[in-house]
C-alpha cells in the first residue's frame, strides 16, 4: 500500500486593487507563497488588475463555495477591504488574515512592512485563529420581519435626513430604556467599539469582554449615555411613527431603508469570524500602537 500524496494547500487572496499599495503588496505575497509550494487564489475581477503567474487560479464570485479547500484568506487592504474580507470569511468559515494598508486597521494581523513575516507564518503555519462576536439583525415592520443581517462591528441605525433628527425608543430585553431625537444609534459588539462606536463617544471594550454595546449619536437628551449590557441581551431601537424615514448601517456596507414605525433588534450573532493571529502582542499594545497613545514616563507595577 503506497502513502498517498499530501493535499496542496491552498490561499485565496483579496485586495483593494483600486490602491497601487495593495497591487504591489499582492504580487509579493503571491510570488513568496507560490515558491513555497502554496496554491493561491483569487477573484477574476481583481486578477485583471495584478501581474499574476498562470499558476494562480481563478473564481468568478465571492461566494462561500470559492473557498473551498483553502485554509486562509488573507486580505490587503484598509477597514473597509478587510469587511469586505469578513462577510467572505465568516459564510465559509475560513480563518482571515488581515494585512493594513489603510490608517488604523484593527482588523488587520500585520501591516504593509511585514509582508515577509506573513509569507512566513502562513507557511509554517505559525499562526492562531481565534473568534470575534458577531451580532445578527432583525428589521420589523407592521408586525413581520423584513429584512435580516448581521454585522461584525455594528448595526447603526440612522437618520436620512440632515435636517431633521431621528426620534428613537430604546429598549433592553424587552423593556424600554429611554427616548429621544438624535442622529442615530450604534449597536455594536467588542470588536466594533474601536469603530463608528468610538467615534461616537463609546467605550472601548476588549476583544475578550462578551457584551454588546447601544451608543447614541448626537442625542438631544440628558440621559444618553453608552450602555453595555450582556452578550445574552437583546437590544432594540424603535423608530417613532411621526419621524422620518432611517436607514440602517450593517458595518458600512449594507443598508436597508427604515420607515416610520420600524424596528431593529440586535443580539449576539450565531455565527463568529474567525481571524488569524501572528502575534501574542496584548490588546493594550495594539490599542497604544493604533492611536499612538502617549506613555512615556511608564515605569510598570512595582518590584
Amino acid at each position: 500500500m503506497t502513502d498517498q500524496p499530501a493535499a496542496k494547500r491552498t490561499v485565496f487572496l483579496l485586495a483593494h486593487t483600486g490602491r497601487p499599495a495593495a497591487i504591489r503588496s499582492a504580487e509579493l505575497v503571491v510570488e513568496g507563497l507560490l515558491k513555497c509550494g502554496l496554491g493561491v487564489r483569487v477573484l477574476e475581477a481583481e486578477a485583471a488588475d495584478l501581474p499574476l503567474p498562470a499558476s494562480v487560479e481563478l473564481v468568478a464570485e465571492a461566494t462561500p463555495a470559492a473557498l473551498d479547500d483553502c485554509e486562509l484568506l488573507i486580505v490587503l487592504g484598509g477597514d473597509g477591504t478587510l469587511l469586505r474580507g469578513a462577510e467572505f470569511a465568516r459564510a465559509s468559515g475560513v480563518p482571515m488574515l488581515g494585512v493594513n494598508l489603510g490608517r488604523v486597521g484593527f482588523l488587520a494581523e500585520a501591516e504593509r512592512d511585514d509582508l515577509d513575516k506573513v509569507v512566513d507564518r502562513v507557511v509554517t503555519r505559525e499562526y492562531e485563529v481565534e473568534e470575534r462576536m458577531t451580532v445578527d439583525v432583525l428589521v420589523h415592520n407592521n408586525g413581520d420581519v423584513v429584512h435580516r443581517d448581521w454585522a461584525l462591528n455594528e448595526a447603526a441605525v440612522q437618520k436620512t435626513e440632515p435636517e431633521r433628527m431621528l426620534e428613537v425608543v430604546l429598549e433592553i430585553d424587552g423593556r424600554p430604556v429611554t427616548g429621544f431625537g438624535c442622529d442615530g444609534i450604534v449597536c455594536a459588539t467588542p470588536t466594533g467599539s474601536t469603530a463608528y462606536a468610538f467615534s461616537a463617544g463609546g467605550p472601548v471594550v476588549w476583544p475578550e469582554v462578551e457584551a454588546l454595546l447601544m451608543v447614541p449619536i448626537g442625542a438631544h437628551a440628558l440621559f444618553a449615555k453608552p450602555l453595555v449590557t450582556s452578550p445574552t441581551s437583546v437590544l432594540a431601537v424603535e423608530v417613532q411613527p411621526h419621524t422620518p424615514h432611517g436607514v440602517l448601517w450593517c458595518d458600512g456596507r449594507r443598508s436597508v431603508p427604515l420607515p416610520p414605525g420600524a424596528r431593529v433588534e440586535v443580539r449576539r450573532g450565531a455565527v463568529p469570524v474567525r481571524l488569524a493571529r501572528l502575534h501574542h502582542a496584548s490588546f493594550t499594545d495594539r490599542l497604544v500602537a493604533k492611536f499612538a497613545l502617549p506613555v512615556a514616563g511608564w515605569r510598570g507595577a512595582p518590584n
